[in-house]
């Protein structure tokens, strides 16, 4: 599985962006998640989507402001982020696992390249 993340870029708080993760590869069975690292921290878990399924996992800091979501025609996975706020701001990485949803990252074996989020106040 090759993941290609896309879509970072600056926004202002309470703005939206959108990321998207181009999937390639072997996607049955898979689950796709978003971390994102700030600087200074570790890296953390924001969502997680089964490839089949309608059962999103998200961390509680993001609940109510992003959607994960997938579209299977385009091989294409999105992080919708709205009423941004500064601490979201941080290198979003995509990634992809089978079986599971986990929210460890140890725990996905691809990656994608991270893309940097910037939200000023």
């Amino acid at each position: 599985v090759q993941l290609q993340a896309s879509g970072g870029g600056l926004a202002q708080a309470g703005d939206s962006l959108r990321l998207s993760c181009a999937v390639s590869g072997r996607t049955i069975g898979i689950v796709m998640a978003w971390f994102r690292q700030a600087p200074g921290k570790d890296r953390e878990f924001v969502a997680a989507l089964p490839w089949r399924g309608d059962a999103p996992l998200y961390t509680d800091s993001v609940k109510g402001r992003f959607t994960i979501s997938r579209d299977s025609a385009r091989n294409t996975v999105y992080l919708q982020m709205d009423s941004l706020k500064s601490d979201d701001t941080a290198v979003y990485y995509c990634a992809a696992r089978q079986g599971g949803a986990y929210t460890y990252s140890a725990h996905y074996r691809y990656w994608g390249q991270g893309t940097l989020v910037t939200v000023s106040s």
